[in-house]
């Protein structure tokens, strides 16, 4: 069993040695770096031991554990009772015979994105990269590849920043109901056991449920959160919801600490992201799980979905939305200060699905022409305008948006202003009413000199401006959002 006592004492000497210290007050000090700021478009990458069974989602290591879900009855159906073939048994058949590093990061690099998160460890344990603290990683056992450390190279070697996202805090309850019967998953457990602790669910949103997270674990979750820091160094560390739990909060302020000093230390900058409010506002970026503002906000924030509305892990049913809707959601996040996460799940033997590689290669496409409305772009006076209601909060974003020609979103750079038409219409007309010239305009958003409209990718617009609106005529069909740059003086 690994020694924690060494690490720990090495995180207490970094925080008592570094501009950061764990108190909140000198965690609120933290600035997002440029970088950060600028880029609006990443990949997340949800792979893991999950993929191999494929079905349901990447939470199936729970759920075949879950009497009465179909996850447990698929699982005895294919795979025999859990006591003879437990979730373990799948890291074997993890083979990720196909992976290519160097692909991928093409992949993505081509896709438009700025940043790249793998997933090194979800719920269920496994570590998708090299480890001392637990035997169970890919490096020794599946793939018997460093993941993490691959991709890195990778996706660097293109200019990508690399992030790690950490899903290990859940691991407290995800096993635990393997010991409601007779499975793979039995007492006693210590620490350095694939399944341990396996303790009861709690309400997930409940942040004082009982049984707590003990000082074991949560010095565990540490350790193995700041060895990811310091192997890899991240640019980005994200964390799922459950971090936010009471007993989490002095661990958290040890590893924002941690994180932050190290990243002085190397002569960069760090982020965090995380969800609720787990960490102190201020302090860290605030990710909206497959959600989003209402309204533009004047701090960074962070928004991650799927092409998968049903799983972030690739399944065989996966359902893959239209990349059309992703480019909006990407356009709107953007318009209110946001930035996009866009995840994709790739096959056990680390190859995608065609539908991965086409909504990528899609947004790439846009992104060539019409990048420069995104990247290093920022919120305008208002966010946009129309009729389409976007539903606020996390979760919200399978819900249907049927936008129109007179939904519109803002961004602005270089002294452009940039108009992006959610919807293309069918006889090339827009109307922009907050630049009409018009009191209320000259109350509230434009009072300048409009020179030149250019619809990106198509060429010069014919327009005329009136007291309702600036109206544009360009003959540009598509199904995709119609950028729309305005030079101004």
């Amino acid at each position: 069993m690994y020694d924690m006592r060494p690490y720990l004492q090495e995180i207490d000497r970094v925080i008592q040695h570094g501009p950061y210290r764990d108190t909140w007050e000198s965690l609120s000090e933290y600035r997002p770096p440029l970088w950060y700021e600028q880029a609006k478009f990443g990949i997340f990458i949800h792979w893991g031991v999950y993929s191999v069974p494929a079905f349901g989602s990447e939470w199936y290591s729970r759920g075949m554990y879950v009497r009465g879900t179909r996850e447990f009855e698929h699982h005895v159906h294919t795979y025999g009772p859990q006591k003879e073939f437990g979730y373990k048994d799948f890291i074997p058949l993890f083979k990720a015979e196909k992976f290519d590093a160097e692909a991928w990061a093409e992949l993505f690099a081509a896709s438009g994105a700025r940043y790249v998160v793998p997933v090194a460890e979800h719920h269920d344990g496994f570590q998708m990269y090299r480890s001392e603290i637990s035997h169970w990683n890919a490096y020794e056992m599946g793939p018997r590849r460093d993941v993490l450390g691959e991709l890195k190279l990778s996706c660097e070697r293109r200019g990508l920043r690399v992030g790690a996202s950490s899903h290990r805090a859940e691991h407290w309850f995800f096993m635990g109901h393997g010991m409601e019967f007779e499975s793979d998953i039995h007492a006693p457990m210590s620490r350095g056991d694939f399944y341990w602790p396996a303790m009861p669910e709690p309400q997930h949103y409940d942040l004082f449920s009982q049984p707590a997270p003990t000082e074991e674990y949560l010095q565990d979750w540490l350790v193995r959160t700041c060895e990811l820091i310091d192997r890899y160094q991240p640019k980005i560390i994200y964390f799922d919801w459950w971090i936010q739990h009471s007993a989490f909060k002095p661990y958290l302020r040890k590893l924002a600490a941690y994180y932050y000093n190290r990243a002085a230390q190397w002569g960069t900058q760090a982020v965090i992201n995380y969800k609720n409010d787990a960490f102190a506002f201020g302090s860290a970026v605030l990710d909206m799980e497959r959600g989003q503002f209402a309204g533009a906000q004047p701090w960074l924030w962070q928004t991650d979905t799927s092409t998968a509305l049903n799983s972030w892990g690739y399944t065989e049913d996966n359902q893959f939305r239209p990349y059309q809707d992703i480019l909006c959601d990407l356009v709107d996040i953007v318009s209110k200060n946001g930035r996009l996460l866009l995840n994709v799940g790739p096959k056990a033997d680390g190859t995608f699905a065609p539908q991965d590689r086409d909504i990528l290669a899609s947004i790439g496409r846009w992104l060539a022409v019409n990048g420069e409305a995104i990247h290093g772009a920022r919120p305008w006076r208002v966010y946009g305008e129309g009729p389409t209601q976007v539903t606020e909060g996390q979760f919200s974003d399978g819900a249907k948006k049927e936008f129109t020609s007179e939904d519109i979103r803002f961004t602005t750079r270089d002294g452009f202003l940039y108009a992006i038409v959610l919807k293309r219409s069918a006889n090339g007309r827009y109307r922009i009413r907050a630049l009409g010239d018009h009191d209320a305009a000259r109350a509230l958003h434009f009072h300048g000199i409009l020179r030149e409209v250019t619809a990106l990718g198509v060429g010069q617009a014919a327009w005329r401006q009136t007291e309702e609106a600036l109206e544009v005529q360009v003959d540009a069909p598509g199904d995709a959002p119609l950028v729309l740059r305005i030079k101004l003086e």
